[in-house]
């Protein structure tokens, strides 16, 4: 059934709520509703004892034949939100899609393609009653979750409960039911209008076109009038004012006159808001970018699904093919849609977009403020805006007529969703683009392996740009064997002599250095020397990494803080001993060896304010930062003509990790942060310090052999069953009863035996994840390895339902399909 038909005259809605559910629910639509409602629309809900926001996926003609639903226990639905849905029918389809591949919850899916903020939602108001005042008078015992809520409550008739929550921290639900069962306070449900709505502001808009009767009127009056029509004949009331230098009154007399006329207006939230534009030269392109252009806009012409994947060296020019090929498709009356991994990068993009294609660029992102991303969005949705740049759910973007969709550093990570939903945003990308029949690129200096071996096999046609614009080189690489370093130093060496001379060389010749650590913070962890215990999380099995700004100990997974002991807390010894660097430590070290360089850090502590990370990146570009030093982030797609330095610090905490994408990873990594020098006039030169010189990875990374490392590393997936010589799926149980989140792993085990006779599908586990427990609940892991996907899918789905019935608690088990971490 199409999305644009109707509801029939029967009452029956199927509906797919944002619960991690594979299945949608049936409700009842109301005598005055019938006919009104159509697929992707918005309805509220009961649920239980709460009610959601979910979304219309079909309209079934009649209950289940098995008699598992009677009509009187069929619920009616609140309300029905839209009337045209937001959602359009190649985004549905595509949700849809991306919920079966996945084996992903299509509700979850469908509000992932809505921005943040569009849903009206279902809070509780939560009130304190007279006894609660009591309690509160009585209680001793202040600072206790108990205190600050009844605290908080007293301070307001009313307060939703999810404000509540957030104020009181994550362990306040529980006490928080404790008190309304104990009388002490009382909760009722109520409905939250949606946090985003266009902005509206007071505007003037010229009437008057008589330029020779408004020569006597009053000098405030003709600055008014003036500076309307310098602005094109409509001005936002306060702008008019400022930029006339007037007060109100004379605006108000000559709206009084008929000469102008006051009204609200919408504000569209422009993200590049003080942005100018700057004409770019055309350049000049090179053969390899003109074949490359040429086999795209080609298949363009032919309006037939087309994949590409667009192998070009770093500097080698990939943006300008992209940037003329989207010049292409609108100009053949299609729309474009750009990927980028990062946030950091869309700044970069969107700039050289909106330069060449002005007001038609949209941008979308999770930096953006909710009211930005709306505006851009319904941008998209009307229409106005046919080129469309941004991170991973931008993949969801509702631009009509899509021709070109461009994944840009198509291996990164980053595409990947790592919470419910999951999916990768590259595939959903090429799915996208087949679905409509539009051209999908790739493009990458370090294809994903997956990606490179479909174009090997056929799959997507491969184009190849091995050569940097200008004939510019490679940069020269070297690694750094630090084992030497300690032994000629007797002692461990954070930036090791050859590096640091080259870093003071740079300097000399007015060039810039780069310098990765892909670790944040000042110490790795704190070890005691005498009784050899770490301090970890009391969340997380994992150790606190200690941040000296602040002087705190912090975890990276569930961001639990707390102060640095000053002796053991296991056996109360003095000795404790702060291991590892992180990129704190490489700045505070940096700034001791090098007083005369202005040195800067881009990681995620430092670049916490919106604009920040942007402004640092601009600040480096324009030459007012000599040093940058900085995680992964600064390996991603920068273009700085002037940088002739990186130094890597240290990736060998990557290649240990025990996942099979680590040597992949390690080597796209040290190849993107390579490209990163040289990318000017000048030639460019990286150097890796490394405990495990030998190791394959860095070798082929030193001698920036794609070619080479990909037959190496297919060797070691093939002889392992890894992917892409099979597909992977992870399903994790997590719970804070470690037995409870094992019980159900183990019913599911049963039940995926049960399902595979043959034995198609290796399975392994339940057992612990490496990291057995994150933000306080276990993570009991099953790997499985199939020859093909289908089967995978339908054997999970299988032993899902069956584990099910047996007692597996679904509710706590999250399946991934593809992952790109084991841990």
């Amino acid at each position: 059934m199409s999305q644009a038909a109707e509801s029939p005259s029967h009452a029956y809605l199927e509906v797919a709520l944002p619960l991690p559910v594979r299945h949608g629910f049936t409700y009842q639509m109301p005598a005055k509703m019938l006919g009104t409602a159509k697929l992707g629309a918005r309805v509220i809900v009961p649920f239980g004892k709460r009610s959601f926001t979910g979304y219309i996926i079909g309209f079934p003609e009649r209950l289940p034949a098995d008699g598992s639903l009677s009509p009187d226990q069929v619920r009616a639905i609140t309300s029905l939100e839209d009337e045209e849905p937001l959602i359009t029918p190649e985004i549905f389809e595509l949700t849809r899609w991306a919920a079966d591949h996945y084996l992903a919850s299509w509700g979850e899916m469908l509000k992932a393609a809505l921005p943040a903020g569009i849903n009206v939602t279902v809070d509780r108001s939560v009130s304190i009653t007279e006894r609660g005042r009591l309690e509160l008078r009585d209680l001793k015992r202040e600072g206790t979750v108990k205190h600050k809520l009844l605290t908080r409550l007293t301070a307001s008739d009313s307060v939703l409960q999810s404000e509540l929550l957030k104020d009181a921290g994550r362990s306040a639900g529980g006490v928080l039911r404790e008190l309304i069962k104990a009388g002490f306070a009382v909760a009722a449900e109520t409905t939250v209008e949606a946090k985003v709505k266009p902005k509206r502001r007071k505007a003037v808009r010229l009437l008057s076109g008589d330029a020779q009767a408004e020569s006597s009127l009053p000098e405030q009056h003709r600055k008014v009038l003036s500076a309307l029509r310098s602005s094109g004949g409509e001005m936002f009331f306060t702008d008019l004012l400022e930029r006339a230098g007037v007060s109100s009154s004379p605006v108000t007399t000559l709206a009084k006159k008929g000469l102008l006329e006051v009204f609200i207006a919408e504000e569209i939230r422009d993200p590049l808001t003080g942005y100018e534009e700057t004409k770019q030269p055309e350049l000049k392109l090179t053969k390899d970018q003109a074949n490359a252009l040429e086999s795209i806009t080609n298949a363009l012409s032919g309006e037939t699904f087309k994949a590409f994947l667009l192998h070009g060296v770093t500097g080698s020019g990939k943006t300008e093919v992209y940037i003329r090929a989207m010049r292409q498709a609108l100009a053949d009356g299609l729309s474009s849609l750009m990927l980028v991994p990062e946030i950091a990068l869309t700044p970069v993009f969107s700039r050289r977009l909106r330069d060449a294609f002005g007001n038609k660029v949209a941008i979308l992102h999770s930096n953006l403020s909710a009211g930005e991303r709306f505006d851009e969005w319904r941008r998209i949705r009307s229409g106005e805006a046919r080129i469309v740049i941004g991170t991973r759910s931008a993949v969801f973007a509702p631009l009509a007529d899509p021709g070109l969709i461009i994944v840009d550093e198509e291996h990164d990570a980053s595409y990947r969703q790592n919470e419910s939903p999951f999916y990768h945003g590259r595939d959903v990308a090429v799915m996208r683009a087949h679905r409509a029949g539009a051209v999908v690129v790739l493009g990458s200096a370090t294809p994903s392996l997956e990606s490179f071996n479909n174009a090997h096999n056929g799959k997507y046609e491969y184009l190849r740009m091995p050569e940097r614009i200008g004939g510019r080189p490679l940069a020269e690489v070297e690694l750094i064997d630090m084992r030497e370093v300690f032994k000629r130093a007797g002692k461990d060496v954070v930036i090791s002599p050859k590096l640091a001379e080259a870093i003071e060389e740079t300097h000399r010749r007015g060039e810039q250095t780069m310098m990765l650590l892909n670790r944040r913070g000042f110490s790795s962890f704190v070890l005691c020397r005498s009784c050899g215990e770490s301090l970890r999380c009391k969340n997380c099995d994992i150790t606190l990494t200690y941040h000296k700004s602040g002087s705190r100990l912090i975890c990276h997974y569930c961001s639990y803080t707390t102060d640095p002991p000053s002796v053991c807390p296991f056996c109360e010894s003095e000795y404790l001993y702060f291991i590892g660097q992180g990129t704190e430590q490489i700045e505070e070290l940096l700034c001791k060896q090098f007083p005369k360089l202005r040195i800067a850090r881009v990681d995620r502590d430092t670049m916490k304010r919106k604009g920040e990370l942007d402004r640092t990146l601009l600040a480096f570009d324009r030459g007012e930062i000599d040093l940058l030093v900085g995680t992964q982030i600064l390996a991603k797609g920068h273009d700085f003509h002037n940088v002739t330095l990186v130094g890597v610090v240290s990736v060998d905490n990557g290649l240990g990790l025990p996942d099979y994408h680590a040597a992949e990873r390690t080597f796209q990594l040290l190849t993107q942060v390579a490209g990163r020098a040289g990318r000017g006039s000048l030639a460019g030169r990286v150097l890796i310090q490394t405990y495990h010189p030998e190791h394959y990875a860095l070798q082929r990374a030193s001698e920036q052999d794609f070619d080479g490392f990909f037959e190496e590393e297919m060797r070691y997936r093939e002889r392992l069953g890894y992917p892409p010589y099979s597909v992977v799926a992870s399903i994790m149980a997590k719970h804070r009863d470690r037995p409870y989140a094992m019980q159900t792993a183990e019913i599911l085990r049963r039940s995926l035996d049960r399902a595979n006779p043959k034995k198609e599908v290796r399975i392994l586990g339940p057992a612990e994840a490496s990291i057995a427990r994150i933000k306080n609940e276990w993570r009991i892991q099953t790997i499985l390895k199939s020859p093909n996907r289908k089967l995978l899918r339908e054997l999970i789905d299988s032993a899902m339902r069956e584990a099910e019935a047996s007692g597996s608690d679904r509710r706590i088990l999250q399946v991934q399909i593809d992952p790109l971490d084991l841990l």
